[in-house]
Parts: structure tokens; sequence; C-alpha cells
């Protein structure tokens, strides 16, 4: 099941006639060069004769149009099978189809594996990376080719906090790619000390006033650095919304599902999304998918509606002749697709077609497996059932001619291995991909996240990193203050008191320097106390020396009046020895020693 094309035309149903048939417009080249390397997996696996030896492998492909109900009606056609054959040789098929591979989102893979999975029907997904997809209990018959946003989502928090951006803005898809996927990043971005000053979302049927909300909270913000968390398609309105506001000075930061995209790496997208960075599948190539692409013709199948327009729209003209009046050029039917460079003749990368390959592979191998004869016993081709191929896809374990490994862990999922993408203008005004560094989960934590020795070019052409923080750092010497109703990545930057100090670049505290010590200057560091003597030459000494002098004066003063007058009474009353006997003698006869005294 693909999407060939971007979306169902609006239709208002009266209820009071039988609704038409659904109509479907824009065709997405992607899908349709996803669907051809599907046909040339399976073409390859009919032709080895080391793998499903006399079994041959049919299809049968659904067209979404980008719908959810369209792509769960697919789904129960094909859980109640078909009655058409599917070649003009003889054949026996199952009752119900083995294994399904789609879709190329989040959502309409979770209506299509929520509606299938009581039937035990495995389904294979190529671009479905909602983390949510991973739970077992809920969707126990899903696998994928592709990792999960899980660790994307971690690996773009790293990114973040490689390159010092602590306050970054969000932009996200408002279905469960874009809201999974973000939510996790947020998760591990506080954790990295990382605040997201906003996380706006869009759907792409959303009216065009909420794109410009968005693009006015991009101008009011603060932030230069926008995590877009978006599908092709809601990147592509971002995009063209963008051109006409003229919304620039930004650094881009993309998720998996645009960030390779040969529509957005035009001349106009270049100019907003130069200097863009964000992980992306692993690269790949595919021996002989590219003649076998360009090999299609209408005459390769003549009755083929949607072949008739996929040609006319690649080369503008029409395969009627009595449209002559409406169109001026006609098609002969004959034209080489090897003239024209799109999405779908591009094989310079293959990310996204060599998961579908891979899963095709997956559900040749698990056949392969479950038909095989072991001990003399062989198993019934003809009542072969799904949750046979279910279990025996969990244990599946082979490499691919491009020597890829290919399994699945307890969740269905795929080894998680990124490359990591940075656009480059070339002299044509046209971004290049250039592999900058890569994410793998198969190394350890600290060796996951690695940057290759290549130059990144950032926005405007520029060649430093741009810096988008809420608050400059604070310098050994101050602390952080966080602002009061603010994130924790905004502050103000206070210097410490004196005898304390701080040594470290954005510390939240203080320490205070040991009894002998006291902080200098730059109050980075505790040095020695210095021992200071005062100078007679000083003001403070001088006052200091004359009111000792003073003091020294009036006491030597008192000890000259005493002893000149040590034989009056007052100064013997001053001689302890006698005082006391005075007193002994006081409490015999205190009154008489009174009258002598005043006497």
């Amino acid at each position: 099941m693909l999407s060939f094309h971007k979306r169902l035309q609006n239709v208002r149903y009266t209820f009071n006639t039988f609704s038409e048939a659904f109509k479907c417009d824009g065709l997405n080249f992607r899908e349709i060069q996803i669907a051809q390397t599907l046909i040339f997996a399976i073409d390859e696996i009919n032709k080895d004769s080391s793998l499903l030896p006399n079994v041959t492998l049919g299809y049968k492909i659904f067209d979404t149009c980008g719908s959810t109900p369209l792509a769960i009606k697919a789904a129960l056609a094909l859980v109640n099978s078909q009655d058409e054959t599917l070649s003009e040789e003889p054949c026996t098929k199952p009752a119900t189809v083995p294994a399904i591979i789609g879709l190329s989102s989040s959502s309409s893979t979770i209506g299509i594996a929520t509606t299938v999975g009581p039937f035990h029907i495995p389904v294979i997904s190529h671009l479905a990376t909602c983390a949510c997809l991973s739970n077992r209990k809920r969707f126990p018959s899903f696998f994928r080719t592709v990792p999960s946003d899980y660790y994307q989502s971690r690996a773009l928090a790293q990114l973040v906090k490689h390159f010092g951006w602590t306050w970054v803005g969000a932009i996200r898809s408002d279905d469960d790619y874009g809201n999974s996927g973000m939510a996790t990043f947020v998760e591990a971005a506080l954790q990295e000390g990382i605040c997201v000053e906003y996380s706006e979302a869009f759907y792409k049927t959303d009216p065009r006033e909420k794109i410009h909300r968005i693009l006015k909270t991009i101008k009011n913000s603060t932030s230069k650095v926008i995590l877009a968390f978006l599908p092709q398609v809601e990147m592509s309105m971002l995009l063209q919304e963008m051109l006409q506001q003229n919304v620039t000075g930004v650094q881009w930061i993309g998720s998996e599902s645009w960030i390779t995209s040969r529509n957005l790496a035009t001349n106009e997208g270049s100019k907003l999304l130069g200097g863009a960075i964000g992980f992306a599948f692993r690269k790949a190539t595919i021996p002989d998918l590219e003649e076998f692409l360009l090999s299609l013709s209408p005459s390769a199948v003549p009755n083929s509606q949607f072949m008739k327009e996929f040609w006319e729209t690649v080369f503008s003209c029409s395969l009627n002749t009595y449209n002559k009046s409406i169109v001026t050029k006609t098609c002969t039917g004959f034209e080489h697709l090897s003239q024209v460079n799109n999405e779908y003749t591009d094989v310079s990368d293959m990310r996204i077609p060599n998961n579908v390959y891979k899963a095709v592979y997956a559900i040749a191998h698990s056949l392969h497996e479950l038909l095989t004869c072991s001990d003399t016993i062989c198993p019934n081709k003809i009542s072969m059932e799904p949750w046979q191929v279910l279990n025996q896809m969990k244990s599946i374990n082979f490499t691919t001619r491009t020597g890829e490994a290919v399994y699945f862990d307890e969740k269905g999922d795929s080894a998680a291995r990124y490359d990591l993408v940075n656009w480059q203008i070339n002299d044509n005004g046209v971004a290049e991909f250039i592999t900058v560094g890569y994410y793998d989960t198969h190394l350890p934590d600290d060796h996951r996240f690695k940057m290759n020795n290549i130059k990144i070019v950032w926005r405007d052409g520029q060649d430093k990193v741009p810096q988008s923080v809420c608050s400059k750092t604070c310098f050994p010497g101050t602390r952080k203050a966080i602002k009061k109703g603010k994130p924790i990545c905004c502050f103000d930057c206070v210097q410490c008191a004196q005898g304390e100090i701080s040594n470290q670049t954005d510390s939240l505290d203080c320490d205070k320097c040991p009894l002998e010590y006291w902080s200098n200057e730059n109050r980075d560091q505790c040095i020695l106390k210095d021992t200071e003597f005062l100078s007679y030459e000083e003001t403070l000494g001088i006052l200091l020396s004359i009111f000792s002098m003073l003091g020294a004066c009036f006491t030597l003063a008192v000890a000259i009046i005493l002893f000149h007058y040590k034989h009056t009474p007052i100064v013997k009353a001053n001689n302890s020895e006698k005082k006391k006997k005075k007193l002994t003698y006081c409490k015999k006869s205190s009154s008489s020693w009174w009258l002598r005294l005043h006497a």
C-alpha cells in the first residue's frame, strides 16, 4: 500500500445520491519510485533459484492517496483476498495475503496495523517511524525496516547539544509522526539542558492562516535554530509560505522525512534551507535498479490509467489524440525517462527505496524458511497461514546483496543507523546532501554520535557555528541566577560576593574560601591573606600614634600625682592590703570610722 497521489479531492456528500469513486490528485514521484523498487525486488527474487525455488511471488499494489480511510479499506480487501488472476499462468495462492508492505506515513500505518493485527498478518513498513508503533501489545504483527523515531529524537538532542544550542524553536506535524517524535525530543533535550522556546504544530489540511501564525511566532522569537519535525508535504507547504514572507536568518534542523528531499532542494528552497542539517537513513546503492526504473514505459502496461497519468505528467503531454485541441503536445509513448530529471529518476542515494527492498526480501526469507523441507517433512504450501509467516518473521536474519544485515528486535524494529546530512549549495544554486557524520546505536553510548572531518556550511553560507542561546554563558567568578517565570536556560550572571569564588563556566553556586584565604579580584580563585602593617606616614597611622601617645601621657601623669600624694587618705585608700584592714575595722565600729574619715 503506497500513496501514489498526495491527497484526495474534496468531495461533499449530500446523502441524496450514491457517492462517486474517490478522486486523487498530485502525483508523488517518490512513492512511484518505491513501488517500482518493490516490483524490481520481487522480479529479482523470482529469478533467484536459491531463494523460494519453485515458488513465484505475486503482488497487488493499492493507492491510498495519503488517506487513512482508504488505507484501511485496502487492508480489508487484502484480508478478504481477491479472486483476480495475478498472471496468465495457472497458480494457486493462499486465501489471505501472507504479508502487507506499507505505508509511508505513521498515522495510516497505525490504522492498518490495528485493523489486521487480530488476523495475525504481518505488516512491514518502510517509512513509518513513530515510536508508538513499537508497542507490541497494540501492534503485535508490525515490523519495519526503518529505525524508530525513539532513536532519531535522541540523536537530534545530542546534535543540538554538540553545537552548543540551548535555545531552539520547534515545528512539528499535527499527527502521530510529529507529535510522538517531538515529545521524545523535548524529553531528551531537557535531560541535556536544552530548552524549547516554542513548539508549533500544523497539518497539511489546515488553513493557511495557521501557517501564517507559525511564521509570525518565528519572526518574534529569539531562538535562531529551528527543528522541523515534519513530513515532506508539510515542509513543502511551510517553505512556500516562507518564500512569500521572506523568512531568513534561521538555522534549520531537519528530520529524516525531508532532509534529503530533492523536491525541496531547488534554487528557491536552497535560499532558505541552505545550511540545513539533520539525520537521514543510511545511503545505499541497489545494483541494476536504475536501468529498471528507466525502462518503464506505457507499452509495458498499456491498459493502466495510472501509467497514462504518470507519463503525461512527466513529459507534459497527452496520450489521447482527441485532446490535441487542449494540449499542444502529444505523447508518442516512446519518450525515455532518462531525458528527465525528477524524484523518480534520481537514484543518487536510494535511502527510502532501500527500506522497501529490504522489506520484500524479509518476507521472501520468511516464506523460504517456512516452505523449506526439514527432516523429510515438507509443509503444505497451499494451507500456509499468515500467523506462521508472522512467527517466522521474528527470527529472520540475513544479509542483502548490498551487504546490509536485516533482522528485527523483540519490538519489530530494525537497527538504528543514521547519516548526518548537511545542505551545501553548489555553483548552480542547488543543495547537495553531504554526509558530515553518523549516529549508530550499536556503538557504546559515548561513541554513538560521531562527526567526520568534513567542513559544515551553515545558514547563509557561513563558516562559523551560529549561536542560539537565551542567555550568554556565565564565566568563572559569576553564578547563574534563574529568571523568575522563565525556563532554566534563561538566567542572569551575578558576581560572587567577597570571600566567595566560582572557577567553572555556568556555575550554579559560589563556594566560600577557607578562613586563611580570600577571593581575588575576579572572584575565580582563593588566595592566601596578606599580613598588612600600618605606616607612620599614613593618616590612620598618625592618628593612632597620637592617641597612643596621649594615652601614655595621661597614664604617666596619673602615676606621678598618686606618687606625690601617696600619704594622703585617698591614695592610701587605693592600697589593697590596707583597704582590707579598714574594711575589717569598719565592721567593728563603722560609725566612728566614718567620723574620723570625714574629720
